[in-house]
């Protein structure tokens, strides 16, 4: 038989503080000993960074080339006799080193942490022992083209001594901590009343007990929880009564409100439908209906019924579906909640107004960018149309007004896939494809234009990279990126692509280019229809206008989101998603 010690609240309080000011203490301690040593370590280095600048200043004064780097002997007798010196080349041989007599048989050193630092970060330190010596050093190398100067300092007992944190410290927290133990025995003692005071007035409330009216707490932190807790219970009352009317102001509400709502539960039976979620699922239903539960078997209601039957075994989501019925297109937004009850309001959102500006503001779009290259085509046909024009000057207006046509075009090609892409995407064929031949079929349509501006095209894509899409406006995605980088970019730039990560849903893609950029405020902007950084600049390279509306479109069509940015070495850079 076990025997189980009881321990009061007060003991377990006591313990619990105890407990979690020693960890502090300990914490504190540590982490101030580390702190310590890396900053005396930090100083050890600046000084060692000292000698490297002085055995470079030595070397840029002196114009040491290769041949006669071993002047630099002369300095050993300036620094401390325990200090070790090493010139290293880029390639890793060791040019020099006052410790070894023939430094030139020693093996390459650019795999050494130290110089392995130095050649990213200018500088680098590693302790270890050497290879050559067999001696243990607190090594310090910076790379100062086209060498690494290499300090390197003994780790004997001094200098183990320095990088030692001190203790005065450590001693000066043992002591508050034994000091606090009293002040944490009197904390817990006051608490412990408190709370005995808390849990007589609990079991007394379970227990169905009238609230005494004279009943006083401590004046402390618990005490004033008594005291709110004593004003919440006689306020539980008054707040079912709450509760009750503001429910019958929710019900009234969805009663008289303009949208369609019914809720269900977790059974998919029926909890509460207004009017005018009755009247709108019999606006979409063949036959008429007074219950609720039928929108779940109707067809037109499918996609809304297969959501809610495919999220009940993952939690909450919701969707919007819109159902075009009779003449009115409904909104149907269904919201699956975690205890897999859900609800489904329906809203009538045929607006013809909103469709008519929606209208005009696109055609009046459409009918400032044809403006352009008509006016221009009449000009040019006029001209050709009158006499005394050479040759050449016809054959020029001729060219002129073909090219007006081509943009012209391209306008409506534009214009066309995008209204495909929002009014009928069912109309595109999903099919598995590879992404590196639909980047390749890019490289190869656009091959004359990337030469004459001598770009060069990388694409690092793998030739086994696949996704279910379709081919016209992933080539498009690429195509228009593309375009944007030879008009806007400048010359003698390069493009990369590449996929630079995946998770179990997505590909993730880099674009850039490394040409002028945009200036950031323009950045938020670029995808949207028509939108030029200045008002001639589409005009000028031949554009609609509408090239990254259409990547953004066609992304968003295969699931995925793109976003761009300046890079800090120059150029734009577009991050997307495709899903797999």
């Amino acid at each position: 038989m076990k025997l189980r010690i009881k321990t009061t609240y007060r003991q377990r309080l006591f313990g619990y503080f105890l407990c979690i000011f020693l960890l502090f203490a300990a914490g504190v301690i540590l982490i101030e000993r580390r702190q310590e040593s890396l900053f005396r370590r930090a100083d050890l280095e600046a000084r060692l960074d000292g000698y490297t600048e002085i055995i470079h200043e030595f070397i840029l004064q002196n114009r040491l080339e290769r041949d006669s780097i071993g002047a630099v002997s002369a300095l050993s007798l300036l620094m401390p006799e325990s200090v070790r010196i090493s010139i290293i080349d880029e390639q890793g041989e060791v040019l020099f080193d006052n410790e070894v007599p023939h430094p030139e048989h020693l093996e390459n050193h650019l795999d050494r942490p130290e110089i392995l630092n130095a050649r990213y970060s200018s500088y680098g330190s590693n302790l270890r022992t050497s290879v050559s010596t067999h001696q243990e050093y607190l090594y310090y190398a910076r790379f100062a083209k086209p060498y690494y100067v290499r300090v390197a300092l003994p780790y004997t007992m001094r200098t183990r001594n320095m990088l030692k944190p001190d203790n005065l410290f450590a001693y000066m927290i043992i002591a508050l901590f034994f000091v606090a133990i009293v002040f944490i025995n009197y904390a817990a003692e006051r608490f412990s009343q408190s709370i005995l005071q808390l849990k007589r007035f609990s079991s007394g409330i379970q227990k169905g007990q009238k609230i005494p009216e004279s009943i006083r707490f401590r004046d402390d932190e618990l005490g004033e929880i008594g005291n709110e807790l004593i004003h919440i219970f006689k306020q539980m009352e008054n707040s079912k009564k709450h509760i009750e009317i503001e429910r019958e102001k929710l019900i009234r509400h969805f009663r008289f409100s303009g949208e369609g709502l019914c809720i269900f539960g977790p059974e998919m039976k029926k909890i509460y439908a207004n009017t005018n979620f009755i009247q709108y699922i019999n606006l979409m239903t063949d036959r008429p209906t007074f219950d609720a539960e039928d929108i779940l078997k109707a067809p037109v209601f499918k996609p809304v019924a297969d959501f809610i039957r495919n999220r009940g075994g993952e939690g909450a989501g919701h969707t919007v579906t819109s159902i075009h019925k009779n003449g009115k297109t409904f909104s149907v937004q269904s919201i699956v909640f975690e205890d897999k009850s859900f609800e489904i309001i329906i809203k009538d959102i045929s607006k013809a107004e909103k469709t008519r500006l929606l209208k005009q503001e696109m055609t009046s779009n459409i009918a400032h960018e044809l403006r352009t290259p008509v006016t221009s085509l009449r000009g040019y046909l006029e001209t050709l149309n009158s006499r005394g024009l050479d040759e050449n000057k016809q054959k020029q207006f001729i060219e002129r007004a073909f090219l007006q046509t081509l943009r012209l075009s391209n306008l409506i090609d534009d214009v066309s896939i995008i209204s495909k892409i929002e009014e009928a995407p069912s109309q595109f064929v999903i099919e598995k494809l590879n992404l590196a031949l639909v980047v390749h079929d890019v490289r190869i349509d656009l091959s004359d234009k990337l030469a004459a501006r001598h770009i060069r095209f990388v694409s690092s894509l793998g030739d086994n990279l696949t996704v279910m899409g379709n081919y016209t406006l992933l080539y498009s995605i690429f195509r228009n990126l593309t375009d944007n980088s030879i008009s806007y970019a400048g010359q003698h730039i390069e493009i990369h692509i590449s996929r630079y990560a995946e998770d179990e849903h997505y590909f993730y893609f880099s674009y850039y280019d490394t040409g002028i950029g945009v200036k950031e405020e323009h950045l938020g902007r670029l995808f949207e229809r028509f939108y030029r950084i200045n008002q001639g600049r589409t005009r000028d390279t031949g554009g609609s206008g509408l090239g990254l509306s259409i990547v953004k479109n066609a992304i968003l069509f295969h699931k995925g989101d793109i976003q761009v940015k300046n890079r800090i070495n120059g150029g734009l850079e577009f991050l997307f998603t495709l899903k797999k």
